[in-house]
């Protein structure tokens, strides 16, 4: 047997990489006295590199893209000190594991099995419960050697704003309009009604929007992704700014407890949200870095930043003109809240020269939004609808 043991966060086990990608087999999680084993059954050895953060407790695991079929069992609902499971597409060439942890853990053993004994590849994880200032410090040198090695890594919004972007005929002058599909990757936002997955309807309802404005010849179309891939809350943006973007739409579905509540809302930028309801989604969307395994340690004042740009009161003016004749387009279409237009504080909505909206299509904890949503048919009339929003958006602010 051959094992490769780290002490530290910070190290790296190499292993020989082959041409295609490794599958995941199965995922399977042993609870023993003192510690949690987390495994990963591969079809061939893979590299891996790991890191922890805190508040909350989270242990990250990197790898290079993998094909992830297989059902994760019992794994996402966790088990001893492993609380819950989350994997995807972190970036390209980048898969990530997030496992939660219900307490200060450290990663006492992670080593790689070669088959034998009629088992397959095997990544090994061992965990244990300590102190939370044992657990901050190993964060700490693990997040520092973490951030040493991707110093030099190709930034994934560059890489999304060549893949995405769909241009015009000719080097036209047609408004460009900016799609984001809202989670991705290791973040699946809600998961609702049958298991369906958040971040599967918002890239299927933007890919359909985009097919709608770029047939209508009278647009140019930006995705902020089209593939299941994580991107950063400020990525979109910077996306969507550096592509000179004339409008931004972030499409999600949420969900919440009551199963008989639905309907769709459009959410515009505000410093002070309208309702409860709109402040505690604002609150949900925003953590969604957090989810993927990020440190938010700087956001307080980059938030604050941005919100000085926004005394450029004429984008969010415009930002209201957008939601207002999405709802009035929206309601001939589909089933819209009582209260439809809402204001929050989105992160994603914080471009400060773009007219920006967050539409949530819906409520995948209702069985009726959540069936409407895995519809062709439903996503084609949103998409419709949103495009007569968007042509009498354009009629009155001329391009």
């Amino acid at each position: 047997m051959v094992l490769f043991a780290l002490v530290f966060a910070a190290q790296m086990i190499a292993s020989t990489a082959s041409a295609q990608p490794a599958k995941v087999l199965g995922a399977r999680l042993g609870v023993y006295p003192d510690y949690t084993r987390f495994v990963i059954d591969l079809d061939q050895d893979v590299d891996f590199t790991y890191f922890l953060l805190p508040d909350p407790y989270r242990i990250i695991i990197d790898m290079p893209e993998i094909d992830w079929n297989a059902p994760p069992g019992k794994v996402t609902s966790g088990g001893g000190l492993i609380s819950g499971l989350r994997y995807g597409l972190f970036k390209p060439g980048t898969f990530r594991v997030v496992l939660d942890i219900a307490q200060p853990s450290l990663v006492s053993k992670i080593f790689s099995l070669p088959p034998g004994g009629g088992k397959p590849n095997r990544l090994v994880v061992d965990i244990k419960p300590t102190q939370r200032d044992a657990f901050l410090t190993a964060s700490r040198q693990s997040m520092e050697a973490y951030s040493a090695r991707s110093r030099n890594d190709t930034s994934a919004t560059e890489q999304s704003v060549d893949v995405a972007v769909q241009s015009g005929r000719g080097g036209d002058e047609k408004p460009l309009i900016a799609i984001d599909a809202g989670h991705g990757g290791v973040d699946p936002g809600a998961i609702g009604v049958g298991n369906v997955y958040e971040k599967d309807l918002t890239l299927a309802a933007a890919r359909q929007l985009a097919e709608t404005l770029t047939a209508s010849g009278r647009y140019r179309v930006l995705l902020t992704r089209d593939k299941d891939v994580f991107l950063k809350l400020r990525q979109r943006v910077d996306i969507a700014r550096k592509a000179g973007a004339d409008l931004f739409i972030s499409l999600h579905a949420d969900s919440i407890g009551n199963p008989k509540h639905r309907g769709a809302s459009v959410y515009t930028l505000s410093e002070n949200a309208s309702d409860k309801e709109a402040a505690a989604l604002a609150s949900k969307e925003n953590k969604a870095d957090v989810i993927a395994g990020i440190d938010l340690s700087d956001e307080n004042t980059l938030v604050q930043s941005i919100l000085i740009d926004l005394a450029q009161r004429e984008t969010m003016n415009l930002s209201a003109t957008l939601a207002a004749n999405m709802v009035t387009q929206l309601a001939q279409s589909i089933e819209l809240q009582r209260r439809t237009h809402r204001f929050a504080g989105f992160a994603v909505l914080k471009a400060p020269d773009i007219p920006s909206a967050l539409f949530e299509m819906g409520y995948l904890s209702n069985a009726t939004d959540a069936k409407l949503l895995q519809s062709p048919a439903h996503r084609k009339k949103i998409a419709d609808a949103v495009m007569r929003a968007i042509d009498i958006y354009f009629e009155k602010h001329k391009f």
